[in-house]
């Protein structure tokens, strides 16, 4: 029986290019904490035979924490199993906190890590690409919208979204946040910049329901694309008033680690669009989110951010298996760091990434990149 002999785990923080240290804040409108370097966490799997499987969770804040977990927590059941029982596997690391409320949070995320690596051990194994271990692709390409179009003025915002819709790009997501009237403004303007494209808007959660109601309301009128986290993630019966009273599709779900922290949302109609992060829920329960949101005929757009290479290969690998994907979020901004760990880039286009080929994963991490950005030099 083909065993795991060794769980290795590296918290990664990539410096900035003007080598401020690290450091925490915020930033408003938005009510989370940032760091100013570029963090996640990375697990290496090392079969009997030498076989290595790589998994990433998204953890951009102290992706320490999360680590300890993996080493504490996981690395002792891991140690010995059979790494072809992914599911069965997935299914009692999810136990282990299960009857103390640790199935999200930094548990998950750790979970998340190990899970990918399981799925990219065991298609290295079996000389398969993760997605056919999963039942096959849908899409060879995954389609994408561009997330992000930085800045604060309106002309600038604009002018981005005219290079992209030259690129061929007809769906763009913008973070606002910043007063109902100025929100809408910015909408306004986008929209004015091609009649096909469509505008989504993020504003993390920094409204209340009149506000949101109001800004939603003003959606509608533009024709906008999906709402975003329009109020605070957890208000169930918020978001279900919100999206009684408005047309556009409610999204959420990055913050979501499980289905059970879907299915409130769902049951009580409060989303039209489901949004998981394979960093932060894994492949094993991302698929399983998939689909159950396909159960109550509600589509997906996966959560993509600050993940590097491993947590991008697992998101793309899932929203190809997905019947019911409507788009992958693509931050071309963030995208820069995605290949800092590969040793083949996973290239982009403005309106698809091609599905990594290849066993497992598909992609393949440079060991020497992942030990000079570890925070933990001897573990």
């Amino acid at each position: 029986m083909t065993k795991i002999v060794s769980v290795d785990v590296f918290p990664l923080a990539i410096p900035r290019a003007d080598g401020a240290a690290r450091a925490y804040a915020t930033q408003p409108p938005w009510p989370s904490v940032y760091g100013n370097h570029r963090e996640t966490l990375v697990v290496r799997l090392t079969a009997d035979d030498g076989t290595t499987g790589w998994g990433e969770a998204l953890a951009p804040v102290a992706p320490e924490v999360p680590g300890e977990i993996v080493r504490r927590l996981l690395a002792p059941v891991l140690v010995g199993a059979d790494p072809r029982r992914v599911r069965p596997l997935r299914h009692q690391l999810g136990d282990l906190m299960r009857e103390r409320g640790h199935l999200g949070g930094h548990q998950a995320d750790a979970i998340a890590a190990v899970d990918i690596a399981l799925w990219d051990l065991a298609g290295k194994l079996a000389g398969r690409p993760v997605v056919e271990l999963l039942g096959g692709a849908f899409h060879d390409t995954v389609p994408t919208y561009v997330s992000g179009l930085p800045g604060r003025a309106d002309a600038d915002r604009v002018a981005q979204a005219r290079d992209w819709v030259a690129r061929g790009v007809r769906r763009i997501k913008v973070g606002l946040g910043h007063g109902v009237d100025a929100d809408l403004a910015t909408v306004s303007a986008l929209r004015e910049v091609h009649p096909d494209l469509r505008v989504a808007v993020d504003v993390h959660g920094v409204y209340a329901l009149p506000d949101a109601v109001r800004l939603g309301r003003g959606l509608d009128d533009r024709d906008a694309w999906f709402f975003e986290m329009p109020l605070a993630f957890e208000d169930v019966a918020g978001h279900a008033d919100l999206a009684a009273r408005i047309d556009v599709p409610v999204a959420l779900g990055e913050s979501l680690r499980h289905r059970w922290e879907f299915a409130p949302f769902v049951t009580a109609r409060a989303v039209g669009l489901l949004q998981p992060d394979i960093g932060r829920t894994g492949i094993t329960e991302g698929l399983a989110i998939a689909q159950y949101a396909e159960t109550h005929h509600l589509g997906v757009a996966p959560h993509h951010s600050a993940g590097l290479g491993l947590a991008l290969a697992a998101g793309l690998h899932v929203a190809a298996a997905c019947a019911n994907l409507v788009a992958f979020e693509w931050h071309p901004t963030l995208f820069n760091l995605v290949n800092t760990i590969l040793t083949v880039p996973i290239e982009a286009t403005p309106t698809g990434i091609p599905l990594p080929t290849g066993p497992g994963l598909g992609v393949s991490v440079d060991p020497e990149a992942v030990a000079r950005y570890s925070t933990w030099t001897t573990r």
